[in-house]
This record gives C-alpha cells, sequence and structure tokens, in this order.
C-alpha cells in the first residue's frame, strides 16, 4: 500500500502492475485521513480533528460526523487489505491512532531522501537522491482536504521542505558543474514563487553559469519590479549579491543550453569547468540522432462528422501552449516555453471520444513532425488493463531505443521516455486510460509535445497533478447524429426519410457507437427503410440487442464500464435503472436503495464520475435512456454478463 498527502490525498493498493485507488470518499473524510498521515503512530483527538474541519463554528453532531467518516475509512482500508501492510485505525477513548510503517507514507520517505543528501560532499548521490524525493510530489500537497487554518498550515510547511529539497538538488548539479541542470530544477520553483529571493538568486547564478547572463540579469529586474511593487522593499542581501557577482565577474559568451562550462569555458570563478553526460543522456543522444518517426496512430474513423467545437478545443488545449515564451529563448522569463498541452477527453461510453483523438491526430500531421504515438491503455476493457511499462518499451523502441538498452524498471524507462522526448514536436494519444497512476509514467513532459488522454473517468487526480484540461464530449445532437447515419449510409437512405433518422438518432441516445451498430444493421440489410429499423428498436427488450454489431456494441461498452464499480454502487445503479424515470436526487436514490443518504451521495459521485450519471445540475442526476436499460438487464452484481465485446470501442466509435 502507499499513502500520499505529496499531492492529492490518495491511498494505492494492489499490485505493482496494476495499483488500484481506493475510494476515500468526500473532502471531510480525506481530510481525516491527512490529519492521521500527518502524524502517523501518534494519537489525534477528535477536538483537532474537529478544529481542522470545520473551519467556522462546527455543527452540534460534528463528533458523530467524524465517527462516520472514520469507521469507512476503516472499511476501506480494509478492503485494499491494510492489515497485510500492518496498517490499523484504531480508537483510544476520544482519539484516533493510524498505526502504519512509516515507510508507506509519502512524507516519511521524502524526509529520508533528502536527509540522506549532501549536496556539496556528494553531488552525485545527493542528485538521485533528491531526484527520487521530489518524484514523490504529484501536485500541491494535501489536494482535496477542507479549506481550514491547519490543513493550510500544513501545506505551506510541506511546501517549504519541497523548496528546500529543490534549492538543495541545484546546490548538487552546481557542484558537479551541471549548471543547466540546475536551471531546469529551479525555474519551475521560481515561476510558482516570484517573491521567494534566495530561490530566485540561486536561478539567476545557475542562469550565468550556464552562459545565460541576460537571462540571469532579466530575471533580476523583474523580481526587483515585483518586491517594489507588491511589498514596497527594495531585493535583499541574497538577490542583490547574485545581482553583483553576475556583474562583476568576467563576460561569458553565450554557449549552447547545454551550458558554457560543458565545453570547457571558465565559471565565475575563472576556472574552467567541465561535466560528462550521463549514460542515460549519451542513450537518449544516441538514440535521438537515429530514431525513426514513429507513426502508431490507428487509421482515422471512418464518417466522422461534426465536433467542430471540441476540434479546436483540443488544437487551442495542446498547441496554444506550445509556443516560445514572449521574447524568444533568450529573453522573457528565463527563456523556456510552458510545457506541453495535456488535454483529457472524457464521457460515457460509446460517445466517440477514440474517435475524436484519433481523427484531430491525423488532422494536425503538420504540427508533430517528429512522430506521433498511441497506445490502449485497456483501463475499460473487461480484462487485464496494459501497464505503464509495456507502453513504454513499446513507445522507446518506436522512438529508435535499441531493445537491450531499454531499462528494465518503469521509473528509469519513463525516465528514458521523457529525455527523448524533450526535444521533439510529439504527438501523444494514451486511450482508454482506466486512472490517473496507469497515465502518469507516459506522459512526455517535453515543451513542444502534446498529449491526448481518453477516459471514461473524469480523472480528476490527473488535473490536479498534471494540469491536465478537461474536455467532457457529449452525445451527438439530433443534425450532426442524423449527418453520420449519412455518411455512413450515403445520404440517399437517409433523405428517404429524415424523420425516422432522427428517431434513430433519439433511440441512440445519439451515441456515435450506437449509431454506428445501428448502421451496421442496415447496411447489412440494405431493403430495410429505416423505419423498419426504428420501429425494432422502439422495444425496449431488443434495443441494446439490436445496437451490437459482433464484437462491439453499447451492450458491450456498459459492461465494461459497470465491471469497474464496487458491489455496492453497482446495485445502486440497478435500483437506479428500475426504480426512476428520468432523474433523482440524494433523497430519492436512498429511499430506492435503502441505504444511508450520505453512503448514497458518494455512490452517486462516483457513478457521474464514470460517466453513468450525469450530474445536470447540483444533486439532480439524470440517466441515459441506454444506461437505464442496461441497468434493468443487468443481474451480475459488477456487469461480469455473458457476451459482448471488450475493450473501448474502435476508433471509429
Amino acid at each position: 500500500m502507499d499513502f500520499s498527502v505529496l499531492g492529492p490525498v490518495t491511498v494505492i493498493a494492489g499490485p505493482p502492475a496494476a495499483p488500484i485507488e481506493l475510494p476515500l470518499g468526500p473532502a471531510k473524510r480525506r481530510s481525516v485521513l491527512a490529519m492521521l498521515l500527518l502524524r502517523p503512530n501518534a494519537t489525534v483527538s477528535v477536538e483537532q480533528l474537529i478544529t481542522s474541519l470545520w473551519e467556522d463554528e462546527p455543527p452540534a453532531h460534528a463528533r458523530t460526523v467524524i465517527q462516520g467518516h472514520v469507521s469507512r475509512l476503516r472499511a476501506a482500508l480494509a478492503e485494499g487489505g491494510a492489515e497485510d501492510h500492518g496498517v490499523e485505525l484504531a480508537t483510544h477513548s476520544s482519539a484516533y491512532l493510524l498505526r502504519i510503517p512509516e515507510s508507506l507514507i509519502d512524507t516519511q520517505r521524502f524526509d529520508q531522501l533528502t536527509a540522506q543528501a549532501s549536496p556539496e560532499s556528494a553531488p552525485g548521490e545527493a542528485v538521485r537522491l533528491l531526484r527520487q524525493a521530489l518524484g514523490l510530489w504529484r501536485g500541491p500537497a494535501l489536494t482535496g482536504t477542507v479549506a481550514s487554518p491547519p490543513f493550510a498550515a500544513a501545506a505551506h510547511a510541506l511546501e517549504e521542505r519541497r523548496l528546500s529539497a529543490v534549492e538543495a538538488l541545484a546546490r548538487a548539479h552546481k557542484a558537479l558543474g551541471e549548471h543547466e541542470e540546475a536551471v531546469r530544477a529551479l525555474h519551475p520553483a521560481a515561476v510558482a514563487n516570484p517573491l521567494r529571493e534566495g530561490l530566485i538568486a540561486a536561478l539567476m547564478l545557475a542562469l550565468y553559469r550556464s552562459g545565460r547572463q541576460s537571462d540571469a540579469i532579466a530575471w533580476f529586474h523583474r523580481t526587483r519590479q515585483l518586491l517594489d511593487d507588491d511589498l514596497g522593499v527594495d531585493p535583499g542581501q541574497r538577490l542583490s549579491a547574485a545581482y553583483q557577482e553576475i556583474l562583476r565577474a568576467a563576460p561569458e559568451a553565450d554557449g549552447p543550453q547545454g551550458g558554457a562550462e560543458s565545453a570547457g569555458a571558465p565559471g565565475p570563478s575563472g576556472q574552467p569547468v567541465t561535466s560528462a553526460p550521463s549514460h542515460q543522456q549519451s542513450v537518449a543522444a544516441a538514440a535521438s540522432a537515429a530514431a525513426p518517426v514513429p507513426e502508431l496512430l490507428p487509421r482515422p474513423p471512418a464518417g466522422f462528422h461534426g465536433r467542430g467545437a471540441e476540434l479546436a478545443e483540443l488544437t487551442r488545449l495542446t498547441q496554444g501552449s506550445a509556443e516560445p515564451a514572449q521574447g524568444g529563448a533568450a529573453g522573457g522569463s528565463g527563456g523556456y516555453p510552458q510545457e506541453g498541452g495535456i488535454a483529457l477527453l472524457t464521457g460515457p461510453a460509446g460517445v466517440g471520444k477514440t474517435g475524436l483523438a484519433v481523427h484531430w491526430g491525423h488532422a494536425q500531421a503538420a504540427a508533430f513532425p517528429d512522430g506521433r504515438l498511441f497506445a490502449d491503455l485497456r483501463g475499460f476493457s473487461g480484462g487485464e488493463a496494459t501497464v505503464p511499462a509495456e507502453v513504454l518499451r513499446e513507445f522507446l523502441l518506436a522512438l529508435g531505443t535499441p531493445a537491450e538498452q531499454i531499462p528494465t524498471s518503469t521509473e528509469a524507462a519513463s525516465a528514458l521516455y521523457r529525455s527523448l522526448a524533450a526535444r521533439r514536436r510529439l504527438l501523444v494519444v494514451l486511450d482508454n486510460a482506466g486512472s490517473s497512476a496507469q497515465v502518469r509514467p507516459l506522459l512526455p513532459g517535453g515543451p513542444h509535445c502534446a498529449t491526448l488522454v481518453t477516459s471514461r473517468s473524469r480523472l480528476d487526480g490527473l488535473i490536479a497533478t498534471d494540469t491536465a484540461r478537461p474536455v467532457r464530449l457529449h452525445a451527438l445532437g439530433t443534425e450532426d447524429g442524423a449527418a453520420l447515419l449519412g455518411a455512413l449510409l450515403g445520404p440517399a437512405r437517409v433523405a428517404e426519410d429524415p424523420e425516422a433518422a432522427r428517431e434513430l438518432v433519439a433511440l441512440c441516445d445519439g451515441l456515435p457507437l450506437a449509431l454506428r451498430a445501428a448502421s451496421a444493421q442496415l447496411m447489412a440489410r440494405p431493403r430495410w427503410r429505416l423505419a423498419r429499423l426504428a420501429t425494432a428498436l422502439r422495444d425496449e427488450r431488443r434495443r441494446l440487442a439490436l445496437l451490437s454489431a459482433e464484437d462491439t456494441g453499447v451492450a458491450a461498452a456498459l459492461r465494461n464500464s459497470v465491471a469497474r464499480l464496487s458491489a455496492d454502487d453497482a446495485q445502486l445503479l440497478r435500483a437506479l435503472g428500475t426504480g426512476f424515470a428520468r432523474e433523482v436526487n440524494t433523497a430519492e436514490a436512498a429511499a430506492l436503495s435503502g441505504a444511508d443518504p450520505e453512503l448514497i451521495q458518494d455512490s452517486l459521485e462516483r457513478l457521474a464520475e464514470m460517466h453513468l450519471l450525469d450530474e445536470e445540475a447540483t444533486n439532480r442526476y439524470v440517466m441515459s435512456d441506454l444506461v437505464k436499460l442496461f441497468a434493468q438487464g443487468d443481474r451480475s452484481g459488477r456487469g461480469e454478463g455473458s457476451g459482448g465485446a471488450s475493450g473501448e470501442p474502435s476508433p471509429g466509435a
């Protein structure tokens, strides 16, 4: 098990090849766990928890609420096998104690790694330790907890420790003469903390030592202006001293971005400094020089129609950030463009996520001259999900890495992949993702790369930790749906009975997968008019069967979604499918299922996260007709019925 607070508060269980994120519920429940993780193996009183969970006056039943959250946390931990890992959530009078091996908590591992690092005396080992420590961070600490002063203070303290580790990493790179690497470590932190003078001073000196004196001076003047505008103060001693050191030192000719010292140029002290590339950098450089241009996208979907707004949004999100910062590489804020964009394309099964991503990738081929990578992660395929190590191997081979030079560990393979992608213009399509943890090792990270992730789940964690920008894909409207039928069947056949075409779109819920399955039925029966199929689809007992074509169809796609649910959530879905016509709120859902309203609220949120329900307004959930029909007929407990397809629909879906 792995307990994380350096980013979203999460608990990961299961084998490393197929990690599972435990459902922790709403913010207050996550906050209870977070407070216990911040004080492992020590008692936390109920009064401390109440103070932390309610910024204003707590409710009269606050103790009861906390007891309920603790009870449900115990259940979630037990389901994840906590006892096998020596984890126990115990009650001690009016306090709680989380007994846990500290190696399971990311904050404890972070502190241990940073304490072992000696940037000045053992810089090479320090770089390894500090990179490993900083790699534990997945976004702002304690994401997902309540916004109260105790949690804000705890998050600030953790962020201070992270920034100290960044500065220590830069010192280690400096000791090795790797000044450009020091810039890369410091730059993101400096952008996020523009008034932290020590950090800016370190970045200025690293920029200067890598042969970028103008960038270093630009950082000083920008920071001086910010200090004056925001605080009304002059630069402090460290910032001023760094500026004076740059001005006093002998001018250095601007060299390549690898750093002047790497070519034997004198450093600020006047002594020549050399640094040899690492083995991983050598492998990346060799592979980059001889690499082919990979073209792994599936063929474009036939008959693709519409989605103009979504296509334009994908272009804006993924390519808008690929332009260099104003002033070019030698000016502006340190000379670095923003990181490549990550677009997260989500929506229900069969809505056309894969088709849209593949169509966009082919249409934008000219923007990615270094290649296009594609992987089906099989997150909703009814079987084992694809493990990141397998995808990384395929990507590295496609990028020209010899098989014998591909690292065996996922972490090392991911680092080599990022190195290869760093200076390329690549498109990476990660299709059918099951979780944020599955996606993160596969993100290229290069400033000119674009990444499209498709998933039936919202993947909130990827948004929180990697700034993925969500694009929600909805069902097709009547006109676009009819146009898709025309593209598949021929416009003449649809024009014979446009009213029947519109009815078919409605009976298919506007889902491209369902419309393609209906078109397959009609293409196999050229004498059928559209009205005949519409009449057959009106029979709700036959509709899902008719909207299937050999190894694909709506029922199969929904079955794979439901298979990801817990038994309780699947049972609620069946109850909702049977018990309400179109929409429901929490109280009505609790009455239908006979369960606790707070538990039902959590279940409704999970069903909405999987796009099996749609929260059209606060506490107002809507179920589509096809999901309702599937829920009424599903008696498997977790959707493991017989027959049907496995996997996200084909790219045309």
